[in-house]
């Protein structure tokens, strides 16, 4: 594992030594990595959905009332949860 340090102003650096207090972290190490993991997480969300955005507009405007794209919407849904399950 690779070192690195970092600069915080006082009250950040505050912070993050009061997040590992609280015994759900190890260290503030931990507080930092998990930080950065849930940014890497919400990055990924973010560019899934610009794909699909992107997607959407190449496939131009449908047809389909809006009532039968929710409809498709909830059977994909209740599809990916019983794949998941």
């Amino acid at each position: 594992m690779a070192t690195m340090n970092i600069s915080l102003p006082d009250q950040m650096k505050a912070w993050v030594e009061a997040q590992a207090e609280t015994g759900q972290y190890g260290n503030s190490s931990d507080v930092v990595r998990d930080l950065i993991r849930k940014a890497q997480s919400r990055e990924a969300k973010v560019a899934n959905m610009q794909r699909l955005v992107d997607e959407a507009r190449a496939n131009g405007l449908s047809n389909r009332s809006v009532e039968e794209i929710w409809e498709s919407a909830v059977a994909r849904h209740e599809a990916s949860k019983r794949v998941s399950a």
